[in-house]
């Protein structure tokens, strides 16, 4: 076999570890706030810690791969990788399952900045195609089986296994890429950008910190105003540093390309709607609707078939269909599913989901395959691992922002729809308490506190309360999504994913660098 499906296997393999570990926890969120006792801000921090670490590496790994070499680094992230996820398997607390998720994003960041560059570099580019369509398809059967495969794991054995499964996966992508990938390097390189890194990697810090504390803090907090305001001058202060770089580690001129500005939309966007939403989804299903992990699993099913039957067209489709004709609609879709998704009611079945997850998943797997080349097919091949780098940043950043942006919105609804279910009823007085144990893990405690003539009407109340926060949630989702389809009809042209083909050097702002 030739090395460029070896190199091919290698990636899918590496890239199908890691969606499945993002899908998996999601089903065992339940269990692990359970198993610790944890908050809903600490189940953030579960999430965000590996989106965060990821977001800030990526594009110092795509850097430091260009220098001394794609095929080496993703090696190493696989290692650390199929470590980490032993530390999390072996974790006794929430904040060493977050630390050792964050080991997880550095690993993660190596293999997603390095994927689709050495896969950029293995074909040619009339060949790219098969390759993005073959990765499309592994990234939907990912999404698909992790659900479910995460519900097995989780109801069967442990929660521990979700992280566990990882190890011979990771073991096998290993042994592939030291013994059949090819190297590549850029040889005009240069040193990894030390102080974009550190300003790019602070701002996110203080972003996601901020977002995160806003709802338990308040807004108008010093703490949070404070971070954000810092997060704000940390990201002017990294536009500065590479503006005024001769090497930047992202190099600003990339987003005069609307295709390359309009693939990078559509990454956070994607992530921080649809995927961020399904977080709370499974909190509903296993928390309110009393589902195991594993029928969580199997409900959540329609979504993730949706995505990986979509992702299987939509790489027959992309040779042939303008990508934005494939992303543009396909955000439509996903923000039409995820308004088919509100309206729930307290206590409200799981087929009331089923529409929009249908909806939303077609949409999804309509995305994901033509996004994975927008970042890449503008560039010169030797800046693929920057491009690629960038891509993924965004994809983790919307993770990290969307999941603490909805939690923020979500609480504080849940504390005020709480409370209007409860005014004029005995424990209207104690709705601040309800609310606040909701959100820190501790609601058995509360209920057994109350009276049990009155447990019904306050279990009722705290329904009404999720059911009403879900809604707020799933239409912010929804407007993003569907903003972010009108930006990539608008952004994302044909003429630039061609125009580097016979560009003169320094005339493409890409082909320039």
């Amino acid at each position: 076999m030739q090395r460029r499906w070896w190199t091919l296997l290698a990636v899918c393999l590496g890239v199908f570890m890691l969606l499945l570990d993002v899908t998996i926890v999601n089903v065992a969120l339940p269990d692990i706030q359970r198993a610790f006792s944890a908050s809903l801000a600490d189940l953030q921090w579960v999430i965000d810690a590996y989106a965060l670490v990821l977001a800030a590496l990526l594009l110092t790994a795509g850097s430091i791969a260009d220098s001394f070499g794609r095929r080496r680094l993703f090696a190493v992230g696989i290692g650390l990788f199929t470590v980490a996820s032993l530390l999390c398997g072996l974790s006794g607390g929430w904040v060493f399952l977050a630390v050792a998720r964050g080991i997880q994003g550095i690993g993660g960041a190596i293999m997603f900045a390095t994927s689709l560059a050495l896969l950029a570099q293995a074909f040619p580019p009339s060949r790219r195609g098969v390759a993005f369509g073959v990765f499309g398809a592994v990234t939907g059967v990912a999404v698909a089986v992790g659900p479910v495969l995460g519900g097995v794991l989780t109801s069967e054995l442990s929660w521990r296994w979700i992280f566990y499964a990882n190890l011979p996966l990771g073991m096998l992508a290993l042994a592939v890429t030291l013994a059949r990938v090819e190297e590549s390097r850029d040889p005009q390189a240069s040193r990894p950008d030390v102080p974009g890194f550190a300003t790019f990697s602070a701002a996110l810090a203080c972003l996601v910190f901020g977002l995160v504390r806003s709802e338990p803090d308040g807004w108008e907090s010093t703490l949070v105003v404070g971070v954000l305001v810092a997060a704000a001058v940390l990201l002017a202060v990294f536009v500065v540093v590479e503006a005024r770089s001769s090497k930047p580690m992202f190099d600003l001129r990339l987003l005069r390309v609307p295709t390359f500005t309009g693939g990078l939309l559509a990454a956070w966007a994607i992530s921080a709607s649809i995927f961020s939403l399904l977080t709370y989804l499974v909190l509903y299903l296993q928390g309110v609707l009393g589902y195991s992990a594993l029928q969580t699993g199997l409900r959540i099913l329609p979504l993730s078939g949706a995505v990986f039957v979509a992702a299987g067209v939509a790489g027959r489709l992309s040779e042939r269909v303008p990508v934005r004709w494939l992303i543009g609609p396909g955000f439509l879709l996903v923000g039409t599913g995820i308004m088919l998704m509100r309206g729930t009611t307290a206590g409200q079945g799981w087929l009331h989901f089923l529409p929009g997850f249908v909806v939303a998943g077609i949409g999804a797997g309509l995305i994901n395959v033509p996004l994975a080349s927008t970042a890449v097919s503008v560039v010169d091949p030797r800046h693929a691992g920057m491009a690629s780098g960038a891509n993924s940043t965004f994809r983790q950043l919307g993770i990290a922002t969307g999941v603490a942006a909805l939690g923020s919105i979500f609480t504080s609804r849940f504390a005020s729809a709480l409370a209007d279910a409860l005014a004029g009823t005995p424990l209207s007085g104690r709705s601040p308490e309800l609310a606040k144990a909701f959100t820190g893990g501790r609601t058995g405690d509360v209920l057994a506190g109350i009276a049990p003539p009155q447990r019904g009407p306050a279990v009722h109340a705290m329904q009404h309360g999720f059911a009403a926060a879900l809604n707020d949630i799933c239409l912010v989702a929804g407007i993003v999504s569907l903003l972010a389809g009108a930006a990539a009809i608008i952004l994302i042209r044909q003429r630039d994913v061609v125009a580097h083909h016979d560009a003169e050097p320094g005339r493409h702002p890409v082909a320039a660098g």
